[in-house]
């Protein structure tokens, strides 16, 4: 059981949520673990205070995405995501960053430096991590300066682009 899980927060959207994730997981180039949705417990009918309203809709849903577990609930209104808190997808190719980045990117003025936000508010990071990890390792300022000026403009990140500013420095 892992230590720490991310507990996710949506309006009356959680199972159509987790249901697109576990989707969009399961269909990754590359893909190094299975996702699935483990359970679903629901508000009871005929809820009174903050749970009018809710019959039916998702209490807990925990889902496992790529391995890593997570947890959702429908609460209402109250909460929505923002940009201080996102998903970091590592990925190895260019391949993997195009299929994530289509599936995920949803709200295009909200794109940028890899970053994009889904049909459901949610922030994620569509990162070549290992990649990019070597690349800003410090070891030389001035290539690490070259790919944050690479990136910084980009939407999606273009791994070809960001090796040929490090190549240049």
């Amino acid at each position: 059981m892992q230590k720490i899980t991310a507990h996710l927060w949506y309006d009356k959207e959680a199972e159509e949520a987790i249901n697109y994730y576990v989707d969009v997981f399961n269909g990754a180039p590359n893909k190094e673990a299975e996702s699935q949705v483990l359970s679903i417990t629901r508000y009871p009918e005929g809820g009174t205070g903050p749970m009018a309203g809710m019959d039916g809709k998702v209490l807990t849903g925990v889902f496992e995405l790529a391995g890593q577990r997570f947890m959702a609930l429908d609460g209402g209104p109250i909460f929505k995501f923002n940009e201080s808190i996102s998903m970091l997808v590592n990925c190895k190719t260019q391949e993997e960053i195009d299929y994530f980045w289509g599936k995920l990117s949803a709200v295009p003025e909200s794109e940028q430096c890899g970053w994009c936000k889904d049909k459901f508010g949610l922030s994620w990071q569509i990162n070549p991590t290992e990649i990019m990890g070597k690349m800003m390792d410090g070891s030389n300022p001035a290539k690490t300066k070259a790919v944050i000026a690479a990136f910084m403009p980009m939407k999606k990140l273009d791994i070809a682009a960001l090796q040929a500013a490090y190549d240049a420095a």
